[in-house]
């Protein structure tokens, strides 16, 4: 119980501190002040950075992902319904703190090619896409793989940029933009069925 209170408080300060500073912008010394564990108890469960940086990209992956298929759950039960509501989660990321851009993108620009932390961040797009695919097919779209695609497209556009332009009505743009590539798709199908 106390191991797991101890990890959860280096990665609640880490996750805090990374998301507001970047990967580089904070040290080791600043996760331990902010919470408020001792620095040997932050090396016995996290040996690096590096190590305590893929166990936040770990667990943010989950939570994101979590985030992002509740969102599209409260849509209702329809795929299409569904991939637009994904963008709801980006506004209520924006609604509690926001935009900081995404911890995944963020990874992948201060991260060398070859780090644990760019493979959890190719592995969280490559989850978050084949998820995205499936409600594309869900949807009857002719080109799902290529619809979703585009949805992801969207969703990292708005994320990068919604922390460039600290605007909501990014998240709004690409959600609208969403709905219209949806039917556009869908459109295209139903002209091919007739055809």
């Amino acid at each position: 119980m106390r191991k797991t209170k101890s990890v959860d408080r280096i990665l609640d300060a880490a996750a805090e501190l990374f998301y507001l500073h970047g990967l580089r912008g904070v040290g080791v010394e600043q996760v331990i002040e902010r919470s408020g564990v001792a620095k040997s108890t932050l090396y016995v469960h996290f040996r690096t950075k590096e190590d305590l940086v893929a166990e936040y990209l770990r667990r943010t992956d989950e939570s994101w992902r979590a985030r992002l298929r509740a969102a599209a759950e409260a849509a209702g039960p329809v795929a299409a319904d569904q991939l637009v509501g994904v963008f709801d989660a980006l506004l209520d990321a924006f609604d509690r703190h926001g935009f900081f851009g995404c911890p995944f993108i963020s990874a992948a620009v201060e991260t060398t090619l070859d780090s644990e932390a760019r493979a959890i961040t190719i592995e969280h797009t490559e989850r978050r896409q084949a998820w995205l695919a499936e409600l594309c097919e869900q949807t009857g779209a002719p080109d799902a793989r290529g619809l979703a695609q585009q949805i992801g497209l969207l969703i990292d556009g708005a994320l990068a940029s919604g922390r460039l332009l600290q605007d909501q009505a990014v998240v709004d743009g690409a959600k609208a933009a969403a709905g219209r590539l949806i039917g556009s798709h869908l459109a295209a199908g139903r002209s091919t069925a007739v055809i």
